[in-house]
């Protein structure tokens, strides 16, 4: 149905030509069937990420766009080599967007020199459209001051359903099983997924900006910090279930609700667990849902207001989706 739609009304052919996991990898020039793409994939060659570009760069189809699903370091060192050959690039992979700042400014640069878009909308919010407003926002000549947001999904699953009744750890467990957290929680619960999200917030609203001068206040144990397998991590959440239900009672004492709330203001930026009064915009968010506030030129007292899921595979594969077709409209 959406292919007869973006045929019809956009004019776009869509075709998955090229497909690879960790293990292996798949081409058929005529387009892989999403009906049986599994398949296709488990016949398919060993996985090799130099293979893989130098396969689309023989096949050389105009408009070719590589997706990356993952949150590997490594298939985001390759971006500039696509970029370098006209290769668009679409992902939900934080990790470029986060690295040192001359990185990001030479993929940006990259993508300019040889025409080929690189779009990340899904490194913040998932599907929503926080870096294209913000972007938008920035053209247009408008300035931020401020930014506040709820930009973790899986924290905010997290702290929405834990309480005197619950334990840390089951809700945690909870959260990774219905795929709110990353492969590794410790990613999420550390808050280095929400650092580099108001990271790419900061660059994109115009601030030279580098992790490591984001504050992180993390809530975590340290002993849950050095852990290296998700068994030992889960094992120190149980084992400091009373610290956990402590952060719960203070909140609760005082009528507040827990948060976690990345800030960028004055060129600097923060994130940390915060009690959040009522009447407060972070108050009812629900769910895994993820709150962004622009503070700008043009909106100073009250923000423009982005808030929605933030989480889950369906709602990063429509923005994933969303980005691959403003591409194919450029």
């Amino acid at each position: 149905q959406q292919k007869k739609y973006l045929k019809d009304k956009l004019k776009l052919n869509i075709r998955v030509i090229g497909i690879s996991n960790s293990r292996t990898m798949a081409f058929d020039e005529n387009g892989i069937s999403l009906s049986d793409w599994e398949q296709v994939l488990s016949g398919g060659q060993a996985a090799n990420a130099e293979q893989f570009l130098d396969q689309i760069r023989k096949l050389n189809y105009r408009n070719s766009i590589f997706v990356d699903n993952t949150a590997s370091e490594d298939v985001a060192s390759m971006y500039d080599s696509f970029l370098r050959q006209s290769i668009s690039v679409v992902t939900c992979n934080k990790i470029a967007c986060s690295s040192d700042y001359e990185n990001y400014l030479k993929l940006k640069e990259l993508a300019r020199e040889y025409n080929a878009p690189f779009l990340f909308e899904t490194n913040v919010g998932a599907g929503l459209p926080i870096i294209d407003t913000l972007k938008h926002l920035i053209a247009s000549g408008d300035r931020v001051h401020k930014i506040q947001a709820v930009l973790s999904g899986s924290l905010n699953f997290v702290w929405n359903n834990f309480n005197a009744d619950t334990t840390f750890y089951e809700v945690v467990k909870q959260a990774q099983e219905e795929g709110y957290t990353e492969p590794d929680p410790k990613i999420d619960l550390s808050g280095i997924d929400v650092m580099r999200k108001i990271l790419i917030l900061a660059r994109e609203s115009g601030y030279q900006l580098d992790i490591n001068s984001i504050e992180n206040k993390s809530f975590l144990p340290e002993e849950s910090l050095k852990t290296t397998d998700n068994v030992a991590f889960f094992d120190t959440l149980k084992s400091n279930e009373a610290s956990f239900q402590e952060l719960f009672r203070d909140a609760a004492d005082e009528n507040c609700k827990l948060k976690y709330v990345a800030e960028f203001a004055d060129g600097k930026a923060s994130v940390g667990l915060h009690k959040i009064p009522p009447g407060h915009d972070f108050y009812n968010l629900e769910g895994s849902d993820n709150i962004v506030l622009f503070f700008t030129e043009r909106y100073p007292q009250q923000p423009l207001i982005i808030k929605g899921a933030g989480a889950g595979a369906a709602v990063t594969a429509s923005g994933i989706f969303a980005d691959i077709i403003r591409i194919g409209n450029f």
